[in-house]
């Protein structure tokens, strides 16, 4: 991932340090089991572990001259150590160490989204406590359809980002899996009790059944749910990015003092951020495809699956750690126009009312059908002439034969349509949260 959209943290887990690091550990850390079932001298693995270096343009050297990654981080590694590295990677093929420093990487990586996951519920819950109770205009469509409060709406993405976190903390457990069972899984070369060793030094569970890789399903779907990760940050992205319209203007991005919203246009001040955040959900839902495509792998393996997890597994989790920091920070910071929404909710002359008219009106004893056809009928004349929606009923005596104008204009209080936001906060939030602001 370019460095505009890379934060430091989730970028070096992904770099050449890091991942030699980690094979250097896998390596030491199955010597130290072989020396414990006595397969090697319990002193050559000390001095692996003490003598051990590597050096990453060496490496690459190397690479040059044997076309092989492994091949040449164990030559390396064996300059420094001396004789005793003849006992690195007994019993071994490339993938135990590829795979397994993988699923490291990817633990690492699913830790750092979650907690970014977390930023992200943690503003969502403040901005709809605040605004919990500020009315707007619920849309279908992108129309008109009924009344309720911004502080609704956010608690509707807080919900969602709490499913994604369940579901990240799942594919985190799920990737977090082992394989030192040699060429081909059977164990013939090496003990399967050094594969446990390996895997309890790294947080990981050893695979149960494993060919010469790691099957790829597991790492579907942990693509998978970043994928969906990526949709939720989307959504909510796209909403601001509707709401901030000239015509709409209900929420905006914070604009900062000295930003500048177009080269050509002085007056510009465009959803800049949220916009960026659709682009990059694009591209973490674009490792989807690559990574279910990787699951069928010939026989017991083949490498067609190596170059596409070499782009896809940084990419997508650095990108979509960059889009979680940036969606925490505009929600944080979202400037939010409650006057606005107030005009936009009384834009149809009380249009937005018609349900409950509707329903009181078949309560009264008329027709669902009569009621609906003329209840449309007005609501119709309002969209194209303008005027208010109880004013033309209140006129009509087909309507006021069931309904009063008092019992009429009772039914366009617009408490009717928030009084279980507090059941609903409930539901979300908890019973323990409900009654105060998020800290």
């Amino acid at each position: 991932m370019i460095p505009r959209y890379s934060r430091p943290e989730m970028a070096r887990i992904w770099e050449p340090e890091a991942k030699f690091r980690i094979w250097f550990e896998i390596e030491a850390h199955a010597c130290d089991g072989m020396a414990e079932l006595g397969i090697i001298p319990k002193a050559a693995a000390e001095a692996i572990w003490k003598r051990g270096r590597f050096d990453i343009e060496r490496i690459d050297a190397i690479e040059r001259e044997t076309h092989h990654d492994v091949i040449a981080f164990l030559t390396n590694l064996g300059e420094s150590i001396g004789p005793e590295a003849r006992f690195l990677h007994q019993g071994m093929t490339s993938s135990d160490v590829l795979d397994t420093c993988l699923a490291v990487q990817l633990c690492r990586a699913a830790d750092i989204l979650i907690a970014d996951i977390n930023a992200v519920l943690t503003a969502l819950k403040r901005r709809a406590y605040e605004h919990k109770d500020t009315v707007c205009i619920g849309r279908s469509h992108g129309i008109h359809a009924e009344p309720t409060t911004f502080g609704l709406k956010l608690a509707s993405h807080y919900a969602a980002f709490e499913r994604n976190r369940d579901r990240l903390e799942a594919a985190r457990m799920e990737i977090a899996t082992c394989a030192i069972s040699g060429a081909v899984g059977t164990f013939a070369n090496i003990d399967p009790m050094v594969e446990a060793h390996v895997a309890a030094r790294l947080g990981l569970k050893p695979e149960p059944v494993s060919t010469q890789v790691i099957p790829r399903d597991r790492h579907a779907a942990f693509f998978a749910t970043l994928a969906v990760i990526a949709s939720s940050v989307e959504t909510l992205a796209t909403e601001i990015r509707h709401l901030q319209r000239t015509e709409v203007r209900e929420a905006e991005e914070y604009f900062a003092e000295g930003q500048k919203g177009s080269s050509a246009m002085p007056h510009k001040r465009n959803p800049v951020l949220t916009e960026n955040l659709t682009g990059l959900a694009r591209l973490v839902r674009g490792a989807v495809v690559p990574a279910l495509e990787n699951v069928a792998l010939w026989h017991e393996r083949d490498i067609s699956h190596s170059s596409v997890e070499r782009v896809l597994a940084p990419d997508a989790t650095i990108a979509l750690d960059f889009a979680l920091a940036r969606l925490a920070s505009v929600i944080d910071r979202l400037v939010v126009h409650p006057d606005a929404m107030r005009a936009n909710l009384d834009r149809l002359g009380g249009v937005i009312h018609s349900q409950r008219v509707l329903l009181a009106l078949t309560q009264a004893g008329m027709s669902r059908e009569a009621a609906y056809k003329v209840l449309q009928r007005h609501a119709m004349a309002v969209w194209q002439e303008g005027g208010r929606f109880l004013d033309r009923l209140q006129g009509d005596k087909t309507v006021t034969r069931h309904l009063g104008d008092d019992q009429l204009a009772q039914l366009f209080n617009l408490a009717y349509h928030t009084k279980h936001v507090d059941d609903i906060f409930v539901r979300v939030f908890g019973e323990a949260s409900a009654g105060a602001a998020a800290a």
